[in-house]
């Protein structure tokens, strides 16, 4: 794709642009000023030719909307069409004047995310701690680390949902490649479904078993048959999709590596010992958060089921990789035991100890800091539930959601900040004015 052009500064209105139409002290009209986009436009510019293609939309206006995304909890369909109607969100994007139309298509999104890769988060992740970087006088060197589970986008999985997808698919392979199939099963597989509906029930349950094993029969017969006739090239382009149907029937209940999901086989089964909700179905995610000043200061996702102590080091190193310095002092939960120092780094795991430190004990209840923000960033910045496809949208959602939470908190500081002027200036505004009373009614009397 052609890089685009940079819009000129200039004044494009008749009087006034956006700049001077807008409220100056609005959170999203400062970090517009405060974001260095430069740093964004030049690391950015590798995936892009000089020479062909079409002309891409600004590198800013994309980087624009991914934060907005983020920070305003909104989905790609939802934030191309507000972006129209909010003139901060214009300003915030590079805009000098208003624009009626849509910025870019919200599939221009999905592919600007695979663009610019998970190296391409981190630096935004980079950027919304030096935001913040004016509040973090020790650098940072005390951390809390904790992991939680990312959710995807998925059904809660049962063997039965999956054969019955499984024959779905096979039929529509069939209709598309017309394959004229020795049996569909069509009536037999709505017969089987009807005797399913009464397996919790105690006269149904022996005929709902029978169901559900002629059922996974049928997807294993729709499967081979297929594989028998299709083409050649045909068999090439449908095999993948063949071994993981394959794959899913010959599954058994204790297998360690088990299919969950048909269009995202890389979800695993996470227990967390949370009683509201004993399995989750998706990746492990893991960040550090500074303790002096809250800030997140690394995030990263981890398909396979890892133990807490074995995500630790790739954190560690990604924070030196953000920060540019190792943390001296690691606090963890009870989770993480086993590893007590990595580099220059100590491990601090609690335990039983009466001779421990005030300060120590100090550090070890500050740690606990980091459950609500794991909290705030599922439930206000999309980690809740992963929408993004595939092992790459588990790790951009990840860091966009960090990433998101830091700008929101600097937007809240500057907003705090704007209100506490406005009180000293009415403030001294009354004082003036009670003073001139005061004088008026001395010089009545």
């Amino acid at each position: 794709m052609l890089s685009a052009s940079k819009k000129p500064n200039l004044q494009l209105g008749m009087f006034t642009g956006l700049a001077d139409q807008l409220d100056q002290k609005h959170p999203l009209y400062i970090l517009a000023n405060k974001i260095k986009w430069s740093l964004f436009e030049d690391a950015f510019k590798v995936h892009y030719s000089e020479k062909m293609g079409k002309p891409a939309k600004p590198i800013r206006l994309m980087v624009s909307l991914l934060i907005l995304k983020q920070v305003r909890n909104l989905s790609d369909e939802n934030l191309v069409e507000q972006w129209s109607e909010n003139l901060y969100y214009q300003y915030f994007g590079g805009e000098h004047q208003f624009q009626a139309g849509l910025p870019c298509v919200a599939t221009e999104l999905v592919a600007f995310r695979q663009r610019i890769g998970e190296a391409g988060m981190e630096l935004i992740l980079k950027e919304s701690i030096r935001v913040n970087d004016r509040d973090d006088n020790s650098g940072g060197v005390v951390v809390s680390v904790d992991t939680t589970v990312q959710e995807k986008n998925v059904t809660y999985p049962t063997d039965d949902k999956q054969y019955k997808k499984i024959i779905r698919k096979c039929w529509k392979i069939a209709q598309e490649e017309c394959i004229d199939l020795r049996q569909s099963y069509t009536r037999t597989f709505k017969k089987l479904g009807h005797q399913q509906r009464f397996k919790n029930t105690k006269s149904g349950a022996k005929q709902a078993r029978r169901a559900s094993r002629s059922i996974k029969t049928i997807a294993g017969r729709l499967v081979r048959e297929l594989a028998r006739k299709l083409s050649l090239d045909r068999l090439g382009f449908y095999l993948p999709a063949l071994k993981l149907y394959q794959r899913v029937l010959s599954q058994q209940r204790g297998d360690s590596d088990k299919i969950y999901s048909l269009h995202e086989p890389n979800v695993k089964c996470f227990t967390k010992g949370k009683e509201h909700k004993k399995f989750e179905f998706g990746s492990k995610a893991s960040f550090l958060v500074c303790q002096q000043t809250g800030i997140i200061m690394g995030a990263l996702n981890f398909t396979e089921t890892l133990h807490d102590s074995k995500t630790l080091p790739e954190v560690l190193e990604q924070y030196q990789r953000l920060i540019g310095k190792e943390a001296t002092e690691v606090f963890v939960d009870r989770g993480y035991k086993g590893i007590a120092q990595y580099k220059s780094s100590t491990i601090h795991v609690p335990k039983p100890n009466k001779n421990i430190t005030k300060l120590k004990r100090k550090k070890h209840s500050r740690r606990a800091a980091i459950e609500p923000v794991i909290g705030h960033l599922k439930s206000d910045y999309r980690l809740c539930r992963n929408y993004l496809k595939g092992i790459l949208g588990d790790q951009i959602n990840v860091i966009l959601a960090a990433a998101a939470m830091n700008f929101k908190r600097a937007m809240r500081l500057w907003r705090t900040e704007a209100h506490r002027s406005w009180q000293l200036i009415y403030n001294l505004i009354i004082i003036v004015y009670r003073n001139l009373l005061s004088e008026k009614l001395k010089t009545t009397f």
